[in-house]
């Protein structure tokens, strides 16, 4: 049997990248602009629907940065962010000056909890330090409680940054993750859902957002014949050859999601003999996830799941721990934090599996071998 590497999550190309990538060439647009950067913008504001202006970045996490500036966000202002997540959902917080408050998560979808994030909200305003922003994220491609999340940001009026980086093609009640939040984020990094080897996107509810991000992103160059610049802009926007990438994985992002789900369910079918051993999963209709990554939490007291993380390695299968929370790196150590202690049992007792929309039959069984082996 094979044994090369199995990846927990590689790029997966779909066969018209290279012919879009050959056109930037042949016509010698490489540059931070031409047909294929607003052609790609074009295909996700029809895919996204509800009237989305999407922005191509060079990342997520320059998207990020761009929602904070956007928003205003200063020196010495306060963000919530949910927790468990990656770092880069956080670090813009601290690349504009401000300090990131926060908040644990909830069991079900392992997101935000809405109470926890109320009660951040309140203790923060009775210090004298309401929030600019709430930066909420669809872990692993499940989407938020965004309506409880929703209703209590409208309460207090403080604009939610959505962060989709993982969502790309989940859904809320029939709304596409990344159109729900006053502004939201798509990242296009290798391992993601459909690659542009490096990028990312700002969406917007308004064209003159739109135009405002363009410019931050191509350093703010003012409209005259030399260069003159009235604000402080960035290197953030995505070059035409990155966006030919994405244009071909656009034509086949229909088909990674219903693959990513495939290997959902096959996980749901292996794990389904083991009471201790716990998926996360839809909690209702009105959620609909990619499954970006399969993510399981096993109930136990014998560090089980870094175990069978040890145990996949040494047959060559990747896998990883769930995010490691925010609150509990040495970085943000003196950062405020609001909830009890779910997103750090999930993390102490949870995994993350090959979940790539490329893995073949012959790789499943051997995923399948292997943990039951375990």
């Amino acid at each position: 049997m094979d044994n090369s590497k199995i990846w927990l999550s590689s790029p997966h190309m779909g066969g018209n990248e290279q012919r879009y990538v050959q056109e930037a060439f042949d016509t010698n647009w490489v540059a931070p602009l031409g047909p294929n950067v607003s052609g790609f913008e074009s295909d996700l504001e029809k895919y996204l629907d509800n009237d989305s202006q999407v922005a191509a970045l060079s990342s997520g996490t320059a998207a990020l940065h761009l929602a904070l500036v956007l928003l205003g966000v200063k020196k010495d202002d306060e963000v919530i962010c949910q927790s468990m997540t990656f770092s880069a959902s956080a670090n813009p917080i601290v690349y504009v000056g401000a300090t990131p408050v926060f908040v644990d998560s909830e069991p079900e979808t392992w997101n935000m909890c809405p109470n926890a994030l109320e009660h951040a909200i309140i203790d923060r305003i009775a210090k004298g330090k309401k929030p600019k922003a709430i930066i909420v994220v669809h872990l692993y491609g499940m989407p938020a409680k965004f309506d409880d999340i929703q209703s209590i940001a409208s309460k207090y009026e403080i604009p939610i940054v959505e962060d989709s980086a993982e969502a790309l093609g989940s859904s809320y009640k029939g709304r596409r993750c990344g159109t729900l939040g006053d502004l939201a984020i798509l990242s296009f990094n290798g391992n993601k859902i459909i690659t542009t080897s490096g990028g990312g996107a700002l969406v917007c509810k308004t064209k003159e957002q739109k135009d405002k991000v363009v410019f931050l992103s191509t350093q703010a160059r003012d409209h005259a014949p030399h260069y003159q610049h009235s604000e402080i802009g960035y290197n953030y926007r995505m070059s035409n050859i990155c966006a030919g990438i994405g244009r071909g994985q656009m034509e086949v992002l229909d088909n990674h999601i219903a693959k990513r789900r495939a290997m959902n369910k096959f996980y749901q079918e292996l794990f389904d003999e083991y009471e201790q051993i716990h998926l996360l999963k839809e909690p209702n209709d009105n959620f609909f996830s990619n499954h970006w990554l399969t993510a399981i939490y096993i109930e136990s007291k014998n560090n089980d799941s870094e175990k069978l993380r040890l145990h996949l390695e040494k047959a060559n299968i990747e896998s990883r721990p769930l995010w490691k929370p925010m609150h509990l790196q040495p970085v943000f150590s003196h950062s405020p934090y609001y909830g009890g202690s779910v997103s750090e049992k999930l993390f102490n007792s949870g995994l993350c599996l090959p979940s790539g929309s490329n893995l073949n039959e012959e790789e499943k069984q051997r995923i399948k071998e292997q943990v039951t082996r375990f």
